[in-house]
C-alpha cells in the first residue's frame, strides 16, 4: 500500500509539472519560474510520543489538531490537507501557502499534535503551475 501512495503522490507532482517550463536546479533558491509558485509540503509521520491506541488524552489532542487544520484553512495558509488510510508510517498531510520554509515550520510548529511529540514533521518547498491549488 505504501508503493500506491507513492505512485499517488508522484502522480499529483507529475500532474502539476508544466514540462515546457525552464527547469530549476535542487537547491536553487532563486524565484520560481513566472508560471509557478511554491507551496510548502508538510509530511506528517509518528512523533516520538505516538501511540495507535485511543485514549481519552489522545482523542484531546486530535480534536486540537484538527482545530488547528480549521483554524489554518479560515487563515488562507492551508491548500489542502488529509489524513492517509492505510496506518502506515505517512499519518497525513498539509500543502501549506507560506512566504518561507520558516513560516511554514512557524504554522506547523503551533500545531498540538506535534506540540506533544504525537506526529513528527518534514518541510518541503514545492511548486506547482499557478492556478492548480486554492
Amino acid at each position: 500500500m505504501k508503493t500506491r501512495i507513492i505512485f499517488f503522490v508522484a502522480a499529483i507532482l507529475l500532474a502539476s509539472l508544466d514540462l515546457s517550463a525552464p527547469l530549476v536546479r535542487a537547491g536553487d533558491k532563486s524565484t520560481p519560474p513566472p508560471d509557478m509558485v511554491t507551496y510548502y509540503f508538510v509530511l506528517l509521520t509518528p512523533g516520538p510520543k505516538w501511540m495507535a491506541e485511543q485514549t481519552p488524552e489522545t482523542e484531546k489532542i486530535q480534536e486540537a489538531h484538527l482545530a488547528k487544520i480549521r483554524k489554518l484553512h479560515d487563515s488562507g495558509k492551508l491548500a489542502l490537507a488529509g489524513p492517509f488510510t492505510d496506518n502506515g508510517n505517512w499519518r497525513g498531510l498539509f500543502i501549506l501557502k507560506a512566504a518561507s520554509v520558516e513560516e511554514a515550520k512557524s504554522l506547523i510548529g503551533t500545531d498540538p499534535a506535534v506540540q506533544a511529540g504525537r506526529l513528527s514533521v518534514e518541510v518541503h518547498p514545492w511548486m506547482t503551475q499557478k492556478g492548480m491549488l486554492p
